[in-house]
């Protein structure tokens, strides 16, 4: 495997901070309030950021409140708010439309749409169907289930 034009072995460090994954768990920490959770990831990043971010995922007001009290689709939000505070250029997201609703599920695709005209490029999992993106996308079926995933 190459990154850049390098093999992956000689540039990991590079590769390493260039990359954000999101695994199919949400990643956070139940005990902290959102905004803690997005200080953890996000050490540098200022709180007008971090407010902005979660306004952008619907999460306005919640700043304050444990994650333990929001719902498994909010927790959800806040992990993928990430993607409003990261500049990495490659993104690995484990099923990410989980537990979202509609509207939450907008906001993601319009995010990762902007990902890629930025120069971005998103791999991701799902068993949600995409609606036509405005970026150029592959899609990989495994296994015969016509239903099967993206």
């Amino acid at each position: 495997m190459s990154w850049q034009g390098q093999p992956l072995a000689k540039v990991r460090e590079s590769f390493h901070r260039q990359l954000l994954w999101l695994g199919h768990k949400p990643g956070v920490n139940a005990a902290l309030t959102a905004d803690e959770n997005l200080r953890f990831f996000f050490p540098a990043s200022r709180l007008q950021q971090r407010e902005s971010a979660l306004a952008a995922v619907g999460l306005a007001g919640y700043e304050d409140l444990p994650l333990s009290q929001l719902s498994a689709g909010q927790q959800r939000r806040v992990a993928l708010t990430r993607l409003w505070l990261t500049d990495a250029p490659l993104w690995i997201l484990d099923e990410p439309f989980t537990a979202l609703d509609a509207t939450a599920m907008e906001t993601l695709t319009r995010r990762l749409e902007q990902h890629a005209r930025q120069g971005g490029c998103a791999i991701l999992t799902t068993h949600q169907p995409l609606r036509p993106l405005g970026c150029p996308l592959r899609t990989l079926r495994l296994g015969g289930d016509a239903g099967g995933g993206q």
